[in-house]
């Protein structure tokens, strides 16, 4: 384990220790489709400092509106959080030609806010991968993306002004936490997910960010598996955050980053 995350882990208990008893626990279907019970171990927090955060991302929580949670379930260990040190990354040769078929595309860094074309195509996005009936983009704007935690912003790619993907991020001094990604389904020959990590990579590094936090790497389901391509990548497991220079599983690029 790293000095840092010695460090981390320490500050982080003594949080821990205050916080816990706030903390309850949701049980609900799986979100990622898989046939177990999932159980959100979750709290409503206000605003808390970026090292705060950056000690929960740490710890391996995720940010959901003006929650932070972590998966408790009983039958199932498939959620492992998975982070990139951009000091290491090295893009591979897929990558580089993904980051050259979208040499067109602009992107540009924007206040995290509900307008109507972004609402448009995150309801495009959703209706086309996850059309379930309480999917809508209102309701992620609202209940998911805003938030009075931390600081947030969305990251817009546009082919000639028109808006073909956006990216959720939270943003504090040595990390960034991917909180979703949705797109265009018609520009899916772009790889538009792998895209979007290399321009949060590129991102990290202009700014001095050392830790790209990615969600949860779940094995068994496409849309969160291909993340371990971006080599070295590091899983949260028992013994800490574990570096890994092989895929974990070969996936291709199938959905949005989230989660």
């Amino acid at each position: 384990m790293s000095s840092y995350d010695e460090q981390c882990n320490e500050e982080f208990a003594r949080i821990r220790s205050r916080v816990e008893p706030y903390f309850v626990d949701l049980r609900t279907a799986c979100p990622y489709g898989l046939a177990f019970v999932a159980t959100f171990h979750q709290a409503m927090f206000g605003p808390v400092s970026e090292r705060v955060m950056e000690l929960f991302l740490a710890a391996g929580y995720r940010r959901n509106g003006n929650c932070l949670y972590t998966m408790h379930c009983a039958a199932c260990s498939a959620c492992v959080p998975i982070r990139i040190d951009v000091r290491e990354f090295r893009p591979n040769r897929n990558q580089r030609r993904v980051k050259k078929r979208n040499a067109d595309l602009t992107v540009a860094i924007r206040p995290l806010e509900q307008d109507r074309e972004n609402l448009e195509l995150c309801r495009t996005f959703l209706d086309c991968r996850y059309p379930q009936h309480n999917n809508t983009a209102e309701g992620y704007y609202q209940g998911f993306f805003l938030n009075g935690i931390v600081d947030s912003c969305r990251i817009e790619f546009r082919l000639r002004r028109r808006l073909i993907g956006a990216s959720i991020v939270d943003i504090g001094r040595n990390w960034l936490n991917a909180v979703y990604f949705y797109f265009d389904p018609d520009e899916s020959d772009r790889s538009p997910g792998t895209f979007n990590i290399l321009t949060l990579i590129d991102f990290c590094r202009e700014k001095g960010i050392d830790y790209l936090y990615l969600g949860y790497y779940i094995r068994e389901v496409a849309a969160m598996s291909y993340k371990s391509a971006f080599k070295p990548f590091y899983l949260l497991e028992r013994e800490g955050w574990v570096r890994h220079d092989s895929d974990v599983l070969d996936a291709e690029d199938a959905a949005g980053a989230s989660g």
